[in-house]
């Protein structure tokens, strides 16, 4: 039997230490001496061992409790445990990353006036920057009773997902994105396409869907550096709303379609952050939903041009 500052020594650690886990039912003591004083055996050496293991690793005193129940942390507890931690770790080591990167911006703005805008769009994001503002504004967006499959689908590809390793470019542009979609729409009412109205909540599922295949189709043009064309990209993008309207794809449908997309509202400063939030420091734009659509109207003008 060893007393508890024998145990202490013979751990490594503080008579303190080996108190406040005895104190909290973590550490067994073997017995007590005729004068009181805790005695503890070999198991509790190597429990001790376990505990102050655990703890460097950051595991809270609950879980702890909770492995060391599990017939010595040989269960699947120890697993969850770690698991668990590991998942904080790397939140912890996201809002590092970017508070790094959003000092730097604050630390390389020469002007005291722009200076303190930067801050205020910073100051406005939680760390690590959450996307649900962003989803927010595009539900609104979207028509009401939109299935949710598809609302899932749309919003997986216009909201993007902060970098876990942001340059200060990418910080700024992610805090715009924050600063635009949280902002009170003008009239207290987001502007909707026209088709949103026309097709209705199935209509608008069935256009997204169309629409997911034909920025797909003109992404592959985007990243070649290809000039908008009429082609395959162009046939499934006129095809999507061909469906939302109930039209089939004619040469007047396609004249009329390049007249309502040039009426409807754009959003062409949202697309140009997120191509900034997407694009890694020194690598070539990514193609977004706003540039594929873009090259895509612009190959609608001039195939209807042609056709003229």
């Amino acid at each position: 039997m060893w007393s508890i500052g024998e145990l202490a020594e013979r751990a490594g650690a503080t008579v303190k230490t080996v108190r406040f886990y005895s104190d909290r039912g973590l550490l067994p003591e073997a017995s007590r001496s005729g004068g009181g004083h805790r005695r503890y055996g070999a198991e509790a050496l190597e429990q001790l061992r376990l505990i102050r293991s655990l703890r460097t690793l950051g595991l809270p005193l609950p879980e702890v409790r909770r492995v060391l129940e599990d017939e010595g942390a040989a269960g699947r507890v120890l697993e969850d445990a770690v698991a668990g931690r590991l998942r904080e770790l790397g939140s912890e080591v996201r809002a590092l990353r970017w508070r790094e990167a959003a000092l730097r911006l604050v630390r390389e703005c020469p002007h005291a006036a722009e200076r303190a805008d930067r801050l205020r769009l910073i100051g406005a994001v939680n760390v690590p920057p959450s996307t649900a503002p962003l989803a927010r504004f595009w539900r609104a967006w979207l028509p009401p009773r939109m299935p949710a499959r598809a609302t899932s689908a749309f919003l997986e590809e216009a909201v993007p997902q902060p970098p876990d390793e942001p340059d200060p470019a990418q910080v700024l542009a992610f805090a715009r994105l924050h600063a635009m979609t949280t902002a009170p729409c003008p009239g207290g009412r987001q502007p909707q396409p026209e088709v949103h109205r026309v097709g209705g909540a199935h209509g608008a599922a069935a256009l997204y869907a169309g629409l997911a295949e034909a920025y797909e189709l003109a992404g592959s043009q985007l990243r070649r550096a290809r000039d908008p064309y009429p082609g395959e990209a162009l046939d499934a993008y006129v095809a999507a709303y061909a469906s939302a309207y109930d039209n089939p794809d004619s040469r007047q449908f396609r004249r009329l379609l390049a007249l309502r997309l040039a009426a409807d509202p754009r959003l062409d400063r949202y697309w140009e952050l997120t191509a900034v939030v997407l694009t890694p420091p020194g690598g070539a734009p990514e193609p977004t939903p706003g540039s594929a659509d873009d090259w895509l109207r612009t190959a609608l003008e001039r195939d209807n041009a042609a056709a003229a």
